[in-house]
């Protein structure tokens, strides 16, 4: 009965979050048109409102969770932040759950997330609009056939990311970036061979490049790092109420020059940064073996 009963909940709480996307697309939308006309002003204040229809849809889906699959989310690091503040954000991925978590515990406390974005998702029918109209950047990434084929392409991906990102001087924002690349599942862990124990490999090329891309305007980072003490989530397993707990620690710490450079033609730099990003990912390991250490005393 008690399954049958958590199953239903799951699906008022999916219909919850349908009915309460499409209501949000709906202004998003629209204001993505105001935003087609080049007046500077109005551009930035659309931009402000839209981030607050964002902010107001993850709002409602926080009371949709508290409501139908209450989940219980203990912090513990740097709890202290400003929506006034550019921040680039990365964290270990396991599930598509971890998304959820982090706008929950980062919602009108810094600016709204911003996610990194294939050139080619820009086309995605309405969702392509939508994250064009909430200034989601949209990078092109050119292979090493296509750099050998035309060498005139060299650097002109960065160029390209730098003026999608040009409208972030001026307001700030978030740049989430989940640096393995792919959720880490044990099969992937083995495979790769990692030296971490509960991560796969960090992958710089996509931090160091959005890095470069930003300038100056982002100057600290925010490390997360997620635990879940029973077993890593499904959506479903979220919607249905089996994810009772989350641990979630947060360091933030400035953006070192020595972490902006050219990735791709400085090969100094891209040693640097690599080795830079796999101590940052061995202080992760550790601090996931520290949250399991506490999640099994708190079971006895």
């Amino acid at each position: 009965m008690g399954t049958l009963f958590s199953q239903l909940k799951g699906c008022i709480a999916f219909l919850g979050y349908v009915v309460n996307t499409l209501f949000w697309v709906v202004p998003i939308v629209l204001g993505s048109l105001i935003k087609l006309i080049p007046l500077p002003v109005l551009r930035t204040a659309t931009s402000y409102f839209l981030d607050f229809c964002a902010s107001a849809w993850i709002s409602v889906n926080g009371v949709i969770e508290r409501v139908l699959h209450p989940v219980h989310i203990e912090l513990s690091g740097e709890t202290q932040f400003s929506t006034k503040e550019w921040y680039m954000v990365i964290a270990n991925h396991q599930s598509w759950v971890d998304i959820l978590i982090l706008q929950r515990v980062f919602n009108r406390r810094i600016p709204f997330l911003k996610f990194f974005l294939k050139q080619e998702l820009i086309y995605v029918p309405v969702l392509g609009l939508a994250w064009w109209a909430l200034d989601f950047p949209f990078m092109r990434r050119y292979s090493t056939a296509q750099l050998k084929k035309n060498p005139k392409l060299k650097g002109k991906d960065i160029e390209i990311t730098r003026k999608a990102c040009a409208k972030f001087k001026t307001k700030p924002v978030s740049v989430m970036n989940f640096v393995e690349g792919t959720r880490f599942t044990k099969a992937k862990h083995t495979k790769q061979n990692s030296q971490f124990q509960h991560l796969l490999k960090p992958k710089a090329g996509g931090m160091a490049f959005a890095l470069s891309a930003m300038g100056e305007q982002i100057h600290k980072l925010v490390d997360v790092t997620i635990y879940y003490p029973d077993s890593v989530p499904s959506y479903w397993d979220y919607l249905t109420g089996k994810l009772p707990k989350v641990k979630v620690h947060i360091t933030v710490t400035d953006i070192s020059p020595d972490m902006r450079g050219d990735y791709i033609n400085d090969r100094d730099f891209k040693i640097s940064f690599q080795e830079q990003l796999n101590e940052l990912w061995l202080a992760k390991d550790q601090v996931i073996s520290q949250l399991a250490s506490q999640a099994d005393k708190e079971v006895r």
